[in-house]
């Protein structure tokens, strides 16, 4: 008898444990959503590792891109493929008339950063590419949650109509630049968005703004030796310019970041260089710090040319505005945040997470997800760049940021890429797609929230008229 009682108790806490892990959601449509996410679950896992296997860099995501346009015609949405000019671009919609809820997915990889899923550096393509900012999560676990509100609206739950953007080259030349100057977002009440991190939150932090654009210099060859004085060096010219930027560093505000890449600088020793190039990118926290910034550093260009007696041209490859943040949307996203709970972890994923921080330096803490709470949102915020910046100025846009990588892991690296291809990676994916799919039914179900957050949105941009920063002409596709 008392082994009897023994066991049901044992029994009676695991359930019970079990039970408290489960969230508690009042809500038909959101559970409805959660289950069709969790059915697909092995699928979206696997459309997840087949795009982090491509490793496709930006404006040349073909198999990615095809992957996910595939799979969204699959589930039964209309696809329109090669949208604002762009090949590699796509809409996926279902549904019909108001509310029009956005979605977005990005798909990219970085140059550089292939890598084994192994806790130690090791590249699986020596020099290729890696999911090192977890992209190959990102475009899943959105289209994961379009597919769950497409659902609802096929069975008469919801009204309305779900779009899922697929936004390539995120990484480098911002391409969702171009579907907003296509008016892509004109009709859309809301947009939904996320991004892999080492932390659980709706992100409402702004993030920086930014320009990109390269410099050349065009001078005169002659034998280094022999006859240096028939030469007008274009290396000169770089290094003169460089100089120029890393002076003017102690004169900008602690919001401002420079950084340069010098693609070209000359061939061969023996050469006076007649030409060179280098890639210059500054950020700031608002728009108007930027654009100075990038005037003033366009000014050190020229001085160089001018020292070096060489010709100079600058191109801008683009520009993006930070995020215009909507705390009404972010509230909503929080409470279904901590509906969902936390991450559960496996020790052999912990263990792969302490793994991931020893070789990289890091603390051994392990993956992390508790929720955050929601914060304050910062005038100057400091972190990295992104175009969905200028979405959010033409649609109010709410944010999440999901745990797919263990805390402290340096970001845009191999070890992203170890826990982009693996389970980690994947369950981080999977809350993110469960996540966005509660908080898209609250704007769908809820018009005095859409209401709310658009009073906020029109309140926060003011009287400011949106104007992107993008060259005329195509996307730059094809530029190496």
């Amino acid at each position: 008898m008392k082994k009897n009682l023994l066991l049901y108790l044992i029994v009676f806490m695991s359930i019970s444990a079990y039970a408290q892990k489960k969230p508690k959601i009042n809500n038909n449509n959101k559970n409805a959503a959660i289950a069709t996410i969790e059915n697909r679950l092995d699928e979206l896992t696997k459309l997840s590792d087949s795009i982090w296997s491509y490793e496709e860099v930006a404006f040349k995501e073909q198999r990615s891109s095809k992957a996910l346009a595939d799979y969204a015609e699959e589930q039964g949405f209309k696809v329109s493929r090669g949208v604002a000019d762009i090949p590699t671009a796509f809409t996926a919609e279902y549904g019909s008339g108001q509310p029009v809820i956005g979605i977005l997915g990005e798909f990219d990889a970085l140059p550089g950063l292939s890598q084994k899923t192994v806790p130690t550096k090791d590249p699986l393509n020596p020099g290729g590419a890696g999911h090192g900012c977890g992209h190959n999560l990102f475009g899943v676990a959105s289209m994961g949650a379009a597919t769950a509100i497409k659902e609802l609206i096929a069975q008469g739950k919801i009204k309305g109509t779900v779009r899922f953007y697929g936004t390539p080259a995120e990484e480098k030349f911002f391409g969702k630049l171009w579907l907003v100057r296509e008016g892509l977002f004109e009709d859309v009440d809301i947009v939904m968005d996320w991004h892999p991190g080492a932390e659980t939150k709706a992100e409402v932090q702004a993030g920086l703004a930014l320009v990109d654009f390269l410099v050349e210099y065009t001078g005169q060859a002659a034998h280094a030796s022999a006859d240096p004085w028939n030469g007008r060096s274009a290396s000169d010219a770089l290094e003169l310019y460089t100089t120029g930027i890393n002076y003017y560093r102690e004169h900008v505000k602690p919001t401002v970041r420079m950084h340069y890449d010098i693609q070209n600088a000359g061939e061969v020793v023996n050469v006076v260089p007649d030409y060179s190039r280098i890639w210059t990118r500054v950020r700031d926290t608002k728009r108007d710090g930027v654009v100075a910034v990038w005037k003033h550093v366009e000014k050190i260009a020229e001085g160089a040319a001018l020292m070096a007696d060489v010709d100079y041209k600058i191109t801008l490859i683009s520009g993006i505005h930070e995020v215009l943040v909507n705390r009404t949307g972010a509230a909503a996203l929080q409470k279904n945040l901590e509906s969902l709970g936390s991450i559960d972890y496996t020790e052999e994923e912990q263990e792969f997470a302490r793994k991931i921080q020893a070789a990289t330096g890091k603390e051994q803490v392990g993956a992390v997800s508790e929720i955050e709470p929601l914060e304050e949102t910062l005038e100057h915020p400091m972190g990295g760049s992104t175009d969905v910046g200028d979405v959010s100025y033409v649609v109010p846009t709410v944010r999440l940021r999901a745990t797919t990588a263990p805390k402290g892991t340096p970001w845009h690296s191999w070890a992203v890429v170890a826990c982009s291809g693996m389970s980690i990676g994947h369950k981080g994916m999977e809350y993110a797609s469960k996540a966005m799919a509660m908080t898209m039914i609250d704007f769908f179900e809820d018009q005095k929230l859409r209401k709310e957050m658009k009073t906020e949105f029109e309140e926060r941009k003011g009287d400011y008229i949106y104007k992107g920063m993008v060259p005329e002409g195509p996307p730059p596709t094809t530029m190496e």
